[in-house]
């Protein structure tokens, strides 16, 4: 571990990054040892320290400037917040905020991982898609038991020539779009807000586009106007054998009226997320054979520090240079 810094004064609220009369030593936590040797050329007179875990501190946290919190840790990360009196920048290695936006200090300026998780997430949702529609979770199952069992799934449901609705328009919805181009599927596109010139949809529209997908993709943040957008008369707008992939965050579908549905065998759905999370062993989630669920592992890929720790690096010259940050997660997130 680094010494501590030797009292770098703040930046005012209003500057992008600390003047170069001010640069000191300036005190950069990160969450990942591995991280030190991904960052790239740090900025003069920067030191990168390593905080993986909100319990056991290098350092004073009031002298720190920029803080890359750990994706997990034995109490919230954003606990410590009131510790780091001098922060500046909160940059995520996540692409969702949902757990800082109420949370970060006036002043602070939060930054997410836009751009990192594009390829392993859309991975993630053509694997799943494809699988739950060619019914491999079914197939696994029989395995276990040494049991060859085409059964009906002989004529099982194919991506190819799929209706696709991406509830999401941001860089992974782009990406997930990307990937299924190839198997010849329709997509459209829906936002927060309608987007004619680029064909994407309002979240207003929902009720009319609804009926016609066939696969429902969900890449929305955690906010106040998604949490709970699937509820019950979302669920009940989609046709027969409709197929739901969460790859957003749990409370994003109402788990009550999704597993009203499934129940039914009227929909399946594939669930790198839920609601609660983790999910309980006695989840009846667990139970039904119309369901594919992984443990929030869509961004949990070899790629992932490298491509995060190269945006983090990229943002420590930008901080240093005084230059906009980007990525940040502004006001209506």
């Amino acid at each position: 571990m680094s010494a501590e810094t030797s009292g770098t004064p703040r930046s005012t609220a209003g500057r992008a990054g600390p003047d170069a009369a001010s640069l000191g030593r300036v005190r950069v936590w990160i969450a990942h040892e591995v991280g030190r040797g991904l960052l790239g050329e740090l900025p003069a007179g920067f030191v990168a320290e390593v905080c993986d875990d909100a319990v056991n501190l290098p350092s004073d946290p009031a002298g720190v400037r920029f803080w890359v919190p750990p994706f997990t840790a034995r109490v919230r990360a954003s606990d410590l917040l009131p510790k780091l009196t001098g922060l500046e920048v909160v940059q995520l290695l996540s692409a969702g905020a949902d757990n800082w936006v109420d949370r970060v200090p006036p002043g602070v300026q939060l930054c997410d991982a836009r751009g990192v998780h594009d390829a392993s997430v859309s991975e993630w949702v053509l694997g799943a898609a494809i699988g739950s529609l060619r019914g491999f979770p079914a197939f696994a199952r029989a395995q276990q038991r040494r049991e060859w069992a085409p059964g009906t799934l002989r004529s099982a449901p194919e991506l190819t020539g799929r209706r696709v609705l991406i509830v999401g328009a941001g860089s992974i919805g782009r990406a997930i779009e990307e990937r299924m181009s190839p198997f010849g599927v329709t997509v459209t596109r829906v936002a927060r807000t309608a987007r004619p010139e680029q064909g994407v949809h309002a979240v207003d529209e929902l009720s009319s586009l609804l009926p016609y997908a066939e696969v429902v993709v969900l890449v929305v943040p955690l906010t106040d106007r998604t949490r709970g957008l699937v509820d019950a008369a979302f669920l009940a707008a989609l046709p027969d054998g409709a197929l739901l992939v969460n790859a957003a965050r749990g409370p994003v579908v109402d788990t009550a009226a999704l597993l009203t549905e499934l129940a039914s065998g009227r929909l399946c759905a594939a669930l790198d997320v839920t609601d609660p999370e983790p999910l309980p062993a006695d989840h009846p989630l667990w139970r039904l054979p119309n369901v594919f669920i992984t443990p929030h592992i869509g961004g949990a890929v070899s790629g992932l520090l490298p491509r995060a720790y190269g945006l983090v690096g990229e943002q420590l010259r930008r901080f240093a240079a005084g230059e906009p940050l980007v990525n940040r997660v502004v006001d209506g997130y």
